[in-house]
């Protein structure tokens, strides 16, 4: 016999059963994940850029607008330097330094003030020309290195070759490694040039 049953009823007997099966659908979707291993959450860092080249530190002295340390990234040559440092004052003599060499981390830069020129050989008073001061390894022309004693024009062409090929000097020691430069002509250089 069928069992009369009022809309009402039915109704919420469709309702209740909704109800059952969301909760038992819930259960079983915990005890599912509890089953399965948690995937670990790594929170993201942000990117941090490195330097891609190390700096240098390098000694601007002599004819510039801002003597000082300069710190400039690696691969930068002389001429670089010489602009951080404001660029040369108008006495410097910029024939005297290779602004195309690369710079060496810890080296000083010197830019030297143009001198007058004289007949070679000659200074004033007759005497034979020295030259007035260190020389500069790293900046000397040519035509100033022929003029320390025991180094002639082919032995200071090697030195400006050395310097152009390895960067500035670092030291006046650096002088053994150029060819035809030995110990005893280094000993009697040294109170005579700087690096």
């Amino acid at each position: 016999m069928p069992i009369a049953v009022s809309r009402s009823t039915a109704l919420v007997g469709v309702c209740l059963s909704l109800v059952v099966l969301a909760v038992l659908g819930q259960r079983l979707a915990h005890a599912g994940a509890a089953g399965a291993p948690e995937a670990a959450t790594v929170p993201l860092e942000p990117l941090v850029e490195t330097q891609s080249r190390p700096t240098l530190v390098v000694h601007v002295v002599g004819e510039v607008r801002r003597p000082g340390l300069y710190r400039l990234r690696d691969g930068a040559r002389i001429a670089d330097a010489v602009h951080r440092a404001g660029g040369a004052m108008r006495d410097a003599d910029l024939a005297a330094v290779n602004l195309a060499a690369p710079l060496v981390d810890g080296v000083q830069i010197l830019v030297p003030a143009k001198v007058a020129a004289q007949p070679r050989g000659a200074a004033p008073g007759g005497s034979p020309e020295a030259p007035v001061g260190p020389v500069s390894l790293s900046s000397a022309t040519v035509e100033e290195l022929d003029q320390l004693p025991g180094v002639g024009p082919i032995t200071a062409q090697k030195i400006v070759d050395y310097r152009t090929e390895h960067g500035p000097f670092s030291s006046v020691d650096d002088l053994d490694s150029v060819p035809g430069i030995g110990p005893t002509r280094i000993e009697q250089l040294r109170d005579l040039v700087t690096p």
